[in-house]
Order: C-alpha cells, then structure tokens, then sequence
C-alpha cells in the first residue's frame, strides 16, 4: 500500500509540472472577468485636484507591483488630508501573470467607472482593486456586499445544505488560521452523495493584512449572507470572498501534492551521453505512468460505489437526525440545583409563556430555565416531539434550545444563556441607548433578518414566530442578536400553519392588523413585527407607548409622515445624530414601511429584506401609507377593534429616492 501510495504521489507531480507549465499559458490570454463595482458618489475629487494626481499615481504603484509572489499589495499616495490608500488582492489560485494582468486591467478600468469619486472598489474574477482617502489596511469592511447566485435550483436540498455548510466552514476556518505572511486562502473539494451531483467546491480568501480574528468574522458574515437552495452562490466584500458551485471553478493544481514518500532517482550525470538517456527514461516512465492512471482510477470508482452506498445507509437509519430524547431531556432535580429552587434571585424574565430563570449546571454551563405556566394542553408525548423538533433550528442569530425537563405537570424548556439581556434593555432606556451606535444597529438588523429568514424559509420546518419584539431579542457577548421564543406556539400547543387562529399570541404596537383583528397569520405576520422593531431600533422609542408627536398618534404614523414630507432622517435616534450612514438609515427606514404595509401582499419577503440590508444593487419600491391601528389607552390591554384603510388618494412614491440600480443576478463563471 505504502508503494500505491508513492506512486499516486509521483504521478501528482508529473500532471502538476505538466500543468503548471501549461496553464500560464492559457490563463494570460484571457481577458478579466468584471463582476461589479462600487463608488458612492457622496464625496468626490474636483479633476485635476491634488486627489486626481494621487489616486492615479496610487493605481499607477499597485499596477506596477501586480506580480508580486503573494497576490496581494498596499500602498499609499500623498499625505495628509490628501492622502490615497488602496490596495489589490488576486485570487490565491492563480498564477502571477494572471494576477498581473488583472490588477493592470482594474487600475485602467476603476476610473472610468468611478472618475471623480474618492472611494472605490471594483471585483473581477480574478482579483479585487480598492481605494479611499481613509486607512483601509488591517481593517474589516464588510460593505459593500454582492451576493451573486447561480440561478439553477438544486435537489435534496436538506442533504446538500448540511454538506454545503460542513464544508464552507473547514474552508473558512483554514483561511483564517493560515499562518502570518501566507495567503488567507483556502480551497476544497468535498465527495459527497446529494442529487446527480457528486462533488462540491469552495473557497473562501481574506486580505492578509487581516488577523485571524477579522478573518474569521469576515468569512463568517460572507458565509452567513450566502444564498442557498441554488446551484452555486458567492459573497463579494471588500475584506473577503467565499463561493461554492458544484463544478471546479478554480485552478485545482494551486494546492500543492504531498511530497513523494520516496526520494525521486538521481538526475543523470551530465555529459555527452544526456542526450541518449533522455529517451530511454521516457520509455521506462510513460507505461508506468499509464498503468498507475489505471489502477487509480480502478481505486476511486470502488471508493466511490462504497461511498454510495455508506451515504444510503446512513440516510435511511437515521435520516440525518442527531438529536434524541435522550440527549435533550434534564432531571427535574438538576434544574431545581441550577436555578436555587426557581429562586426569585434568579429570575430573569417573565412573558406570555411563563418566567425565566438563570441556572448554572454542575459542569459550569450557564443556561436559561423557562419555565412554561400550565396553559398548554398537549401531552407528554407530544411535548417531546416539538421540543425535538424545535432544537434542530441552529442558527446564530437563534437563542439554542438545549433540551427540555418534564416533571408531573412542570414542563420546562432549557435555552442557553444569553449575557446581555434583551435589546430593549439597551433600545429604550436613555442611559444606555448611546452604547448602541449606527453600526450596531444597522448589525442587529441586518441579524435579526436573518434570523427570521431562517425561520420562515431555511430551516426544516417553517416557523412563523408570532411574537417577535424587541424584548424577544437578545444580545450576546458581542452584541449579536439572537431571537428568542421562536417555536414556542408549536411547543405550546397552538396551530402553525397560515391560517386563522383563535388563540391571538403576540403583543399590541407588534401584531399585524390581519392577525390582531382576525386572527389570520402567516410569514407576512412576522414580517410586520420585524419592520416595527426596525422602525424602532431606527428611533430608540417603543410604538406601543410612543407619545403624539407632531400630529401622528403611534410611532408608525410618525414615520410615515416624516417620509412623506421628505424628512426620514427626522426619525433618527438624537444619539446618533453626529455619526451614521445616510444611505443605511433611509434605505431601513423603507424597508420598516414596506414591512408595515396593510395588504399583506406588498410586504417583502425576509429573503428580500436580507438581500436589501447586504446588496446595493436592488431597488426598492416606495411604501403606500401603512396601516394605522387605533389602541385604547382605557382598555387595558384589549383587542383593538378597529383598523383604518390606507388613503387611496396618498402619493404612492415618494419625492426622492435612494437608488436607481435594479437588481442584478449574475451567473457565476
């Protein structure tokens, strides 16, 4: 076997030389591939400035240094306030001459697209060229992102999804974890049995000007951002790149073969005699070449009918299912330790569902303890399968459910501990809303939706949550938000499929007006609740307790008439007024009343959501007059009984909009 195997090496080095010289070749006749560009014309350069002298000597400096070994360089141009720093990083896999043509062809290209705008950055195939006039070395950016799909859908999607993140993320974290100076780069190739297709390829590459941490939160926004379901999909952003496709799109030759288990034979002596021997060693080596390709390829089709068939047994015995009842039920006597006996110290919480309390397990693991009132009438049995069910939604942006505890009529569900409370805690309390500036918040949106996303469309089962508030909202260590209470209408024994239910669950400022007057919810429900917490975060006040202000009765009139009357940023938190990005605040100003909108029909999907939040290449519609739903402050908590139908004769398009780029899906090569 050992002999096998160093004849399989030897044969590896043979093609990888062949290709090698081969491939420079063929790679430096093609042209770059451009995939998309960015340059926000918020702040420009005067042509002939001292800006224009220094961004064409800075692209002049980054041209001239396209083969440097590594694929990646910076550099400056100018000082002080006039100063340029750009840089350029080419994809790991190719060679320098491709990588010089590229950065050659991008610093010639990048000012006719973007001639007089003082930041810029432009994607190809091959590379990435990047410029502004404020430091972008050692720094993540993850904005601008492009999500560009391969349009064609993908069967057995469950299957693939799991090996499609399995595999992206050994990608990931072998691009992080390269060492210093190397590239930030990885590729794989992962033999798996999903559909007709057989192989999945990845990539995933930072800027090594990054440290290992910023690698990694990079790649994990790109992959987090990635669209699945299709083919093939990638994430462009200024600091990283990831892509998948299910054929080879990149050089497979750039990750060198294991050396040979055996020393190579000596070179022959030189002399006289070199010209002789040249073709009695090609006599020997070609049938030897020949018979190895065979028995190779002998070797991987068993391999590959074995595989088969491990694949099916594993499907069929336990369809992929790790999580059991076993692995997720808690003696009640363990909770009762870790919480202090349910003590009043330990009490977090309290909602529609019962009391929260924190418990520490014997093993130090921190968790929260829910400990669900007696409302519910499902059995034991019953409890246990939603229970399992709800667990398997693992998501990041999703509070994990550990497991459960049942107990007589105690039914108790244990999640893991989330440090920094709720985001209401922060959102609405004057003293602490400052701890949350334009960045996070535009994060926690941006996290939210994508929790939600998982939800209503990603995850095995379609969740509609029903009762998503800022306080359902929790922060972690680093101010991550993570969705609480998702799944709890399952567990608790209430209908989850659209439809109409008896059983309102929610609360009044969040409830759609077709579910807190009807009953009737669906994914559109949820998507109200979420351009109300939107509305929110945006304005740091609560809309159920939100005072009249300037005529409107609720917090969503109040933004639709700031938006109608052209002054959106009006809506803005007070704490945030010296430092935000205007396009962010607008752009999730629109997306919060278009998710308020009364016909349900009008609301976007979450899937638009989070392509709007990470994409500037869609453009969206502008909201109608949402639907305004009167609450009685003397009715103590009642249903409101009335809904306003929207003013037919209001514009339905604002006077000014931010974009006019419609949304573009590229196929990737």
């Amino acid at each position: 076997m050992d002999i096998f195997k160093a004849l399989i090496n030897l044969l590896l080095c043979l093609l990888a030389i062949v290709l090698s010289l081969l491939s420079p070749v063929a790679e430096a006749q093609q042209q770059p591939t451009y995939l998309f560009h960015s340059c926000p014309n918020t702040t420009t350069f005067s042509r002939n400035s001292t800006y224009q002298a220094n961004r064409d000597a800075l692209l002049s400096s980054l041209s001239s240094n396209g083969s440097r070994g590594d694929g990646f360089y910076n550099t400056t141009s100018g000082r002080g306030s006039d100063s340029m720093y750009g840089l350029f990083l080419c994809r790991g896999d190719l060679s320098t001459n491709v990588c010089q043509a590229c950065v050659t062809f991008a610093a010639g290209d990048i000012p006719q697209r973007c001639p007089v705008e003082i930041t810029a950055v432009i994607w190809y195939d091959e590379c990435l060229l990047r410029y502004s006039n404020q430091s972008i070395f050692s720094s993540v950016a993850e904005a601008p992102a492009i999500v560009l799909a391969n349009t064609q859908n993908i069967t057995g999607q469950d299957r693939f999804n799991q090996i499609l993140q399995a595999t992206m993320d050994d990608t990931a974290t072998e691009a992080a974890n390269a060492s210093a100076g190397a590239k930030k780069f990885a590729i794989r190739q992962e033999e798996a049995n999903f559909s007709s297709f057989r192989t999945l390829y990845t990539l995933a590459q930072c800027t090594p000007d990054l440290s290992s941490t910023d690698c990694d939160r990079c790649l994990q926004f790109a992959m987090g951002n990635l669209p699945i379901g299709v083919q093939g999909g990638r994430l462009l952003s200024p600091s990283c790149n990831v892509r998948y496709e299910i054929y080879p799109f990149y050089n497979q030759t750039a990750v060198p073969p294991p050396p040979p288990a055996t020393p190579p034979p000596p070179a022959p002596a030189s002399g006289g005699n070199g010209r002789r021997t040249w073709p009695i060693i090609v006599a020997i080596v070609a049938p030897i070449v020949v018979s190895i390709l065979f028995l190779f390829l002998a070797c991987w089709l068993l391999r590959r009918r074995a595989s088969k068939k491990d694949d099916l047994v594993q499907a069929e015995s336990a369809g992929y299912d790790i999580t059991t009842v076993d692995s997720l039920q808690y003696d009640f006597t363990t909770i009762e330790t870790a919480t202090d006996n349910f003590s009043d110290a330990n009490k977090i919480g309290e909602g529609g569902f019962g009391e929260v309390y924190k418990g520490i397990l014997p093993n130090k693991q921190e968790i929260a303890v829910k400990r669900l009132s007696r409302g519910s009438g499902q059995g034991a049995e019953e409890f246990k399968n939603e229970v399992i069910l709800v667990a398997k939604l693992q998501h990041r942006n999703l509070v994990r459910l550990l497991g459960f505890c049942l107990e007589g009529e105690e039914k108790i569900l244990i999640y893991e501990y989330v440090p920094n409370k709720s985001l209401d805690y922060f959102l609405f309390d004057p003293a602490k809303q400052e701890q949350l500036d334009w960045s996070r918040r535009y994060k926690l949106i941006g996290g939210i939706a994508r929790g939600i996303l998982y939800l209503h469309e990603d995850s095995r089962l379609r969740i509609i949550h029903r009762d998503l508030k800022a306080s359902n909202v929790l922060l972690d260590g680093d101010m991550n938000p993570k969705i609480s209470d998702f799944g709890m209408a399952r567990i608790f024994g209430v209908d989850q499929t659209q439809g109409t239910t008896r059983r309102v669950v929610g609360t009044y400022g969040y409830m759609s007006p077709e579910y807190a007057m009807h009953g009737q919810f669906s994914v559109k429900s949820d998507v109200y609740s979420f351009g109300v917490l939107v509305l929110e975060i945006i304005s740091g006040q609560k809309n159920s307790s939100f005072y009249e202000t300037d005529g409107a009765q609720d917090l969503i009139s109040y933004a639709w008439k700031l938006w109608k009357d052209g002054r959106p940023l009006e809506l803005l938190n007070p704490v945030l007024r010296d430092n935000y990005s205007r396009n962010e605040v607008i752009r999730c100003i629109q997306i919060g009343l278009l998710c308020v909108q009364e016909d349900l029909t009008e609301r976007p999907t979450m899937a638009t959501v989070v392509l709007t939040l990470n994409s500037y290449s869609v453009t969206l519609s502008m909201p109608k007059e949402p639907a305004f739903v009167f609450h009685s402050r003397s009715s103590e908590g009642r249903m409101p009984y009335k809904g306003l139908e929207s003013d037919k004769s209001t514009s339905q398009s604002a006077p000014w909009s931010i974009n006019d780029v419609s949304i573009t899906e590229l196929d990737p090569r």
